[in-house]
């Protein structure tokens, strides 16, 4: 069965390693018949959550950027894809901010299928439950019914473009395949 399969990718750098993993999942992800759209943060202006609290009744936000086309992209997926550099061992603050974001109809993202895909310097995947732990912040606690489904480790990638040389490649790409 096709499944609509949203891919947040919150590097700075377009090619950049977990951008890559992204192109590798959404690769994946088409040939096994998804209907696939990844969208690089980075080319949309999503501002800072103000706490103003109105959105708390009218499940709108006050502030117009496109945060609210995003949000109704993440409410129609099945399937969502959050991925980040890995910064200090949590995820950047792009990816931070649109997670904040959402609260006007947060509880319109429960039930879904979530993939992570973090890349990082560093090579120990134990060091990465940092950012896993802000993730599933979101998904797990705040999200009702949703379904971590698998995680890729981008680690030992520094410079951009070491990515392309380690087996995640594969697995990326195996796990779209497999969403």
């Amino acid at each position: 069965m096709s499944k609509k399969i949203l891919i947040l990718s919150a590097s700075f750098r377009k090619g950049g390693n977990s951008d890559t993993l992204c192109d590798q999942f959404l690769k994946g992800a088409r040939e096994a018949g998804h209907d696939v759209e990844k969208i690089f943060i980075n080319d949309k202006q999503i501002n800072y959550c103000r706490g103003c609290g109105v959105c708390n009744k009218t499940h709108r936000c006050v502030q117009k950027d496109d945060m609210a086309e995003i949000l109704d992209k993440m409410i129609k997926a099945d399937v969502i894809v959050l991925a980040t550099p890995v910064y200090f061992y949590t995820m950047n603050g792009q990816l931070k901010t649109l997670i904040d974001r959402t609260v006007p109809r947060y509880e319109e993202i429960s039930g879904k299928e979530f993939y992570f895909i973090i890349a990082a310097a560093d090579e120990n995947r134990a060091n990465m439950e940092k950012t896993l732990e802000g993730l599933r912040g979101f998904t797990a606690d705040c999200l009702p019914g949703s379904r971590e489904k698998g995680i890729i480790y981008g680690t030992g990638a520094w410079q951009i473009g070491d990515i392309k040389k380690l087996p995640v490649m594969e697995e990326a790409y195996q796990m779209g395949l497999n969403a």
